[in-house]
C-alpha cells in the first residue's frame, strides 16, 4: 500500500530525514516512536506532502510522487487524496456542528452531494461512539470528543490510508484510552495506518510493526515484541530504558 524510496528533507542546512526506506502493506498498522526532534513528525508529513521532500519517492497503493521533478498543485491534491491526517490539535471549525466538521471535506473538497455526505457523516460519528453529539459545537465536546470528530472529519474522505501524528498528546490523561479505542477499532477492521506515538502501549497492543526512528534514520524496526522485550540496537534500548523510568510505558 506504502513504498517509500530514499527519502530526504532538508530545512535549509539542516538535514531531517536521511533516507528513509520502507514499504507498508494493505491492512498493515505501523507505528513509529522516537525522542523528540528525531523527524517522526516530519516523515509523517511528507507522506502527504504537507512538507514537500527534498529527494526520494512515495507511493500510495499505484500512485507514485517522485520528488526529483516538479510537479503541478492538481498533482499534489490528487496524491494528497490516498491519505488522511489525524493531528496532535483537532482543527475543527468553531462555528460548525460536529456533524458540519465532518460533512465538510466531502462536500467541499469532494463535490459531494449533501444528503450523501450527511448521511455517511452520521454513519461515521455513531462508528466513533458521537451519534448522540451529531449537532454539539466543538467548544461543547471534550477534548477527546473533538479528536475523536477529527479521526470521523478524517475518514469521511474515504482515504487509503490513515496518518496519525500524536493524536493522544494533547488530551488529559483520563480522555487518551477513548481516542486509542477508536484507533484499534480501525486497525481490527484492516485500515492502513501509520501512527507517530508515546503511546507504548498502542504501540505494543495495535502496531503490525514498530519504527524507532533517531537522528532522521529508522535505526530499529520489528515486530512489537521484538523491539520492546528483545532490541538489537543500543539507541532503542537507551530510549526504551528512559521511557520506561518515566513510566510512560
Amino acid at each position: 500500500m506504502i513504498s517509500i524510496r530514499n527519502l530526504h528533507k532538508k530545512f535549509g542546512d539542516l538535514e531531517v530525514l536521511k533516507g528513509i526506506d520502507l514499504d507498508v502493506q494493505k491492512g498493515q498498522a505501523v507505528v513509529v516512536i522516537g525522542p523528540s526532534g528525531s523527524g517522526k513528525t516530519t516523515f509523517l508529513r511528507c507522506l502527504n506532502i504537507l512538507e514537500t521532500p527534498t529527494a526520494g519517492t512515495v507511493t500510495i497503493d499505484e500512485l507514485t510522487a517522485d520528488f526529483s521533478k516538479p510537479f503541478s498543485k492538481k498533482q499534489v491534491t490528487t496524491f494528497r487524496q490516498q491519505s488522511a491526517m489525524v493531528f496532535q490539535h483537532y482543527n475543527l471549525f468553531p462555528h460548525m456542528t460536529a456533524i458540519e466538521n465532518v460533512m465538510e471535506g466531502p462536500v467541499i473538497v469532494q463535490k459531494q452531494n449533501k444528503a450523501d455526505a450527511r448521511k455517511k457523516a452520521e454513519q461515521l460519528l455513531v462508528k466513533v461512539g458521537l451519534g448522540d453529539k451529531m449537532d454539539y459545537y466543538p467548544f461543547q465536546l471534550s477534548g477527546g470528543q473533538q479528536q475523536r470528530v477529527g479521526i470521523a472529519r478524517a475518514l469521511a474522505l474515504e482515504p487509503k490510508v490513515m496518518l496519525f501524528d500524536e493524536p493522544t498528546s494533547a488530551l488529559d490523561p483520563e480522555l487518551v484510552g477513548e481516542v486509542l479505542q477508536v484507533m484499534k477499532d480501525l486497525a481490527s477492521e484492516g485500515m492502513t495506518m501509520v501512527v507517530v506515538t508515546h503511546e507504548m502501549r498502542f504501540a505494543k497492543g495495535v502496531a503490525d510493526e514498530v519504527l524507532f526512528m533517531d537522528g532522521g534514520k529508522i535505526v530499529e524496526r520489528g515486530r512489537p515484541e521484538d523491539v520492546f522485550n528483545n532490541p538489537k540496537e543500543a539507541r532503542t534500548r537507551q530510549f526504551l530504558n528512559m521511557i520506561e523510568k518515566t513510566d510512560v510505558i
